[in-house]
């Protein structure tokens, strides 16, 4: 196991390592300037500018800087706000995204393992049918779709929620229910192949012939072993939701960090920039990480080898 995690430490290192100095690079060599109105300013303002943060030195050494002021966790200071450090900007704005992400998660997983448990357990029937449905419409369209049906119907035309800001605990539920389709139509379509699988094992079949009640059956066999696989899903369904959130707090005018990273591309806000996708993938390597120890620890047919590698 220890060996396991240190190797995996070191992966996870070298995977940031290559996702900053790739960040950084296609981030400079983007067209233009991170300076407000820079056809207003003079070549002598330019200089300033370009001196006061750094730019007018060579991209090499721009990129040694950075990398020293990341390990000392210095992300830099905005260029569209004064006096904000990028570390204060991602605090400011994690919170929103946090609560909308967290909430589409878990409603999303409970909600897509009853329809997927019921779908295998009704297999070919009309309720399976359309939790198929359900599951191929929910992968298929995109989630801003789905945010903007629900931002028109429930929060415009029928008024059950509000369609839009950030004021109340009421303005997060219709940005996680549209974050959450998608993990829905996920973990619905995986638990129905899983239990369908589950229910044709040997087992299942033994348990039936000594007379085990089908609801023991199911709850001690076919769920419990289809569920183990789905903790597997967690860090697609995480980055499914971060990138998620890069539209849906847009529409829905979410304070949050997709917001605020969206705002910065189009400002061309360099260190912003820079210091969203560090976390961004940071925070995406780190799920991946936990789901793998959880996966060791809850399968007990996965074991951890000297090499570090899971057999």
């Amino acid at each position: 196991m220890k060996g396991f995690i240190f190797k995996r430490i070191g992966f996870m290192l070298i995977t940031l390592f290559i996702v900053v100095s790739a960040t950084f690079f296609l981030v400079k060599f983007l067209p233009g300037t991170p300076y407000t109105n820079p056809e207003k300013l003079t070549a002598q303002q330019l200089e300033i500018l370009n001196a006061k943060y750094g730019l007018d030195k060579p991209l090499a050494l721009q990129y040694v800087q950075y990398l020293g002021n990341l390990v000392q966790g210095d992300l830099g200071m905005s260029f569209q706000q004064k006096g904000r450090t990028v570390y204060s900007m991602i605090s400011d704005r994690i919170g929103p995204s946090a609560l909308i992400g967290l909430q589409a998660l878990i409603f999303g997983t409970f909600v897509g393992l009853g329809l997927g448990i019921v779908s295998a357990l009704k297999h070919n029937s009309i309720l399976d049918y359309g939790a198929v449905t359900i599951a191929v419409l929910g992968m298929s369209i995109p989630s801003f779709v789905f945010a903007a049906l629900l931002q028109y119907y429930v929060g415009v035309k029928w008024g059950i929620l509000p369609p839009a800001l950030w004021e109340s605990y009421q303005h997060t539920l219709l940005p996680s229910f549209a974050l959450s389709v998608t993990v829905i139509a996920t973990v619905a379509r995986f638990i129905r192949s899983e239990m369908l699988e589950v229910l044709g094992q040997d087992y299942v079949i033994t348990a039936r012939a000594k007379g085990i009640s089908e609801a023991g059956i199911i709850v001690k066999h076919v769920v419990r072993n289809a569920l183990i696989p789905v903790v597997t899903m967690l860090g697609p369904l995480a980055v499914s939701i971060m990138t998620g959130t890069l539209v849906i707090e847009k529409i829905f005018a979410v304070p949050g960090l997709g917001e605020q990273f969206t705002l910065s591309i189009l400002v061309l806000d360099y260190s912003v920039i820079m210091g969203i996708t560090l976390f961004y993938s940071a925070l995406f390597i780190f799920v991946v990480f936990i789901v793998d120890i959880l996966y060791g620890i809850l399968d007990p047919r996965i074991s951890f080898g000297k090499g570090g590698e899971q057999a």
